[in-house]
């Protein structure tokens, strides 16, 4: 059984911990009120954890941006949508491009409404050692798990602050980020999510310095069953156990978002998962 650790947090402080076996009993139900018809932006929205949060959120009634590169598999999920409580817009788009965000957050502004929420969960995970791996593949790797996420959050503080909105910035981490997966076929792979998790807490550190209530927080998987996992040992792993699924971790960024506005949440896994 796989077992997410949440740590609640004020923003100056932790103030409880417990866990809860894959999320699935928490329903996401209060984030129908606080949330319901707001805008938001979720990347990596094509498959895998992004198309279940997207799924996710537009079942509770908010509407949905979803951000990918792949315009076929956005036009698929939009299908799937229809006639849900929320709504749907696909954009195509790759986090990894600065000017390809740009147009996007414009686009969502100038067409959509205002943005609440963001849910970062666009990732890349190819197979690259470092003793004879393509700088192509890290620069893949680091400009869209980091430098992406840097530059989507950015742009929607930059668009909750200039409106005075007290938004939620989700990021989509890894256990992979707290501690060095034994699998040296990734070895960039984890570079890039300690990075996410150490920029996690430097944005907050930030927001609480200027007295913002935008919210930051993250959750860190561990093994998740989507098309991202290259094949080896780590494929291995989920064909010889039960793996998370991306509703899961759609279902603890319901969650999440779910919280009231003076806490902030932080997931991890303690789980020995590799």
């Amino acid at each position: 059984m796989r077992i997410f650790t949440i740590v609640i947090m004020h923003y100056h402080h932790k103030v409880d911990i417990f866990s809860y076996p894959k999320c699935r009993h928490f329903n996401g139900a209060g984030i129908m009120n606080r949330w319901y018809n707001k805008v938001a932006v979720v990347t990596g929205a094509s498959s895998g954890i992004g198309a279940a949060t997207v799924s996710k959120l537009v079942d509770s009634g908010l509407r949905v941006v979803g951000l990918a590169r792949r315009k076929e598999r956005l036009t698929a999920l939009q299908k799937t949508l229809e006639g849900r409580a929320g709504t749907f817009f696909p954009i195509v788009a790759d986090v990894s491009k600065e000017q390809d965000v740009l147009d996007a957050f414009n686009w969502v502004t100038q067409n959509v409404d205002v943005i609440h929420v963001l849910v970062n969960c666009a990732g890349v995970m190819p197979t690259s050692s470092l003793l004879d791996g393509e700088t192509s593949q890290w620069k893949e790797i680091l400009d869209t798990n980091l430098l992406g996420m840097c530059i989507t959050t950015r742009e929607a503080i930059k668009i909750m602050r200039e409106n005075k909105i007290d938004g939620h910035v989700v990021h989509i981490k890894s256990v992979g980020g707290q501690r060095v997966p034994c699998l040296p076929d990734l070895s960039v792979y984890p570079a890039s999510k300690f990075g996410v998790t150490a920029l996690t807490e430097t944005l907050r550190q930030e927001l609480n310095a200027i007295g913002s209530k935008i919210k930051i927080s993250s959750v860190s998987p561990g093994v998740v069953n989507t098309e991202l996992v290259p094949e080896g040992k780590l494929l291995n792993i989920i064909k010889a156990q039960s793996a998370l699924q991306p509703e899961d971790i759609a279902e603890a960024v319901a969650y999440i978002l779910g919280t009231p506005p003076h806490v902030q949440v932080n997931c991890g896994n303690r789980s020995n998962q590799f």
